[in-house]
């Protein structure tokens, strides 16, 4: 573990490629696929804490998922102020420079190193992860910028390249960068052996990235000189770009470490079907599934009971709202739908059936156009907004723990005294009545939540405090 090296996970996401698991409210680096029980962004956490200390790693993300992802890491035993948060979405380059500029303010060295990597890969083998990280951090000390090129298994035409040429070090110079190829010339790629997959994942001295950004992404440079307030400002002035394009396709000072680790980037279902523990017929499924006959087929259930009789090559995957089937092979369509879906203002394409926030997480049990019901989990000692609704009532229903409810009409002189709703009571919230749920006790608070009137949408509260 190299006492100098900080880590910054990228978390961002539209949550589309995997829908209808993911959603726009919750992206796949929040979701644990393939047969592997963490989430993508926790399996992530888990990796980079084993090769830096974990008070030097960071998640570079929108300030909408900070609940979410203190939420996953405290369940792998990372808590602190691990977030940096973005403004609104600007790709990668933004992100990388805001992060940077963050480690800075709080202490970093431009002697340090970083190392940069996406939330939602796969890493099977970590142990040769560790020795490439090690490769590249004596490359970055010595002063290149160091990418990791994935040893490429199939001529795959939805990745980017890195032409490389071979050194007397153990890393490759980078000759250059090369965009998604066609089938013919991806196959050539593989052949020749001088061709990575670029996986995203970065490593470099504090000191050369901000002399990168000043030589060849000036707009965001003054981001690295700036007081903690004007950090927001300075990122939400700079042009949306990846850190490729701005800076890494430019400069000369730049190196190839390359990967053979296993790694995979989840991109489609069928690249989950890949990477998927299967069992005697080469079926993989997870949930509550019962397949008879049939081969090579990918099932993801949920709840319910699933039964396929005689599938071969198909995806299904079930959610409580939505449900996808699609041949082996034609899952990359995916995309097409969604934007569809989207495109009719489907709410399928956004929310999503489970979501954590500041307090706890809540599902979503069933909804229709005027209720919708929810199971929430208030988490030890949190409480919720004190809010009210334009268009809705509630009902509340302990089913675990004890709850301290404030519920008064607004204009009340005093407010209405907080009481303790135990196992089996329920309160009512009448629409546009003042009201907070807390959770005083040291179990989880488990509540039935009964929405009803002719907009239960999730911006309908009006936060007071």
């Amino acid at each position: 573990m190299t006492e100098k090296l900080h880590v910054l996970i990228l978390a961002g996401g539209s949550g589309t490629r995997l829908w209808p698991l993911s959603r726009e409210e919750m992206p796949k680096q929040f979701l644990s696929v393939c047969g592997l029980e963490l989430t993508l962004l926790q399996q992530t956490a888990s990796r980079m804490a084993a090769i830096a200390s974990p008070d030097r790693l960071h998640v570079v993300a929108s300030g909408k998922w900070k609940p979410l992802i203190n939420h996953q890491l405290a369940g792998i035993g990372l808590t602190g102020e691990l977030v940096i948060e973005e403004p609104e979405g600007r790709n990668t380059a933004p992100a990388i420079a805001l992060g940077v500029a963050s480690l800075m303010q709080d202490g970093a060295s431009v002697d340090d190193l970083v190392i940069v990597c996406p939330s939602d890969h796969i890493i099977r083998d970590e142990a040769e992860f560790s020795r490439a990280v090690k490769l590249a951090e004596g490359a970055a000390s010595a002063g290149s910028l160091v990418t990791f090129g994935i040893k490429p298994t199939s001529p795959e035409t939805g990745f980017g390249y890195i032409k490389t040429i071979k050194t007397s070090n153990a890393w490759l110079d980078v000759d250059h960068f090369v965009e998604k190829p066609d089938a013919r010339t991806a196959e050539g790629y593989l052949e020749s052996g001088d061709y990575y997959w670029n996986g995203g994942i970065f490593c470099f001295r504090i000191s050369d990235i901000v002399g990168a950004f000043s030589d060849y992404f000036p707009e965001i440079s003054p981001i690295f000189n700036a007081d903690r307030g004007d950090l927001s400002r300075w990122f939400l002035a700079s042009p949306s770009q990846s850190i490729d394009y701005a800076i890494m396709e430019k400069v000369r000072n730049i190196v190839c470490v390359p990967l053979d680790a296993g790694w995979s980037d989840v991109g489609s279902w069928d690249s989950v079907f890949d990477n998927s523990p299967r069992d005697g017929s080469n079926n993989a499924t997870a949930g509550n599934v019962r397949l008879q006959g049939g081969r090579e087929s990918l099932v993801v259930g949920h709840d319910r009971l699933i039964c396929g009789v005689d599938l071969d090559s198909m995806i299904v995957v079930d959610t409580p709202d939505a449900l996808f089937i699609s041949p082996r092979g034609s899952s990359q369509k995916l995309r097409d739908v969604v934007r569809g879906l989207s495109d009719s203002n489907c709410d399928e394409v956004s929310e999503a059936p489970l979501s954590a926030r500041q307090w706890g997480v809540y599902k979503v049990l069933s909804k229709g156009a005027r209720h919708k019901i929810k199971h929430l989990e208030v988490s030890p000692g949190r409480s919720l907004s004190l809010q009210y609704h334009l268009h809705r009532s509630e009902h509340w229903v302990v089913v675990r723990g004890t709850a301290r409810v404030t519920v008064f009409r607004i204009g009340d002189d005093g407010a209405s005294t907080p009481r303790l709703i135990h196992e089996g009571e329920s309160v009512f919230v009448p629409k546009g009545y003042m009201h907070r749920l807390e959770n005083p006790g040291k179990v989880p608070l488990e509540i039935i939540e009964v929405q009803i009137g002719e907009y239960v949408g999730e911006d309908d509260i009006e936060r007071v405090g």
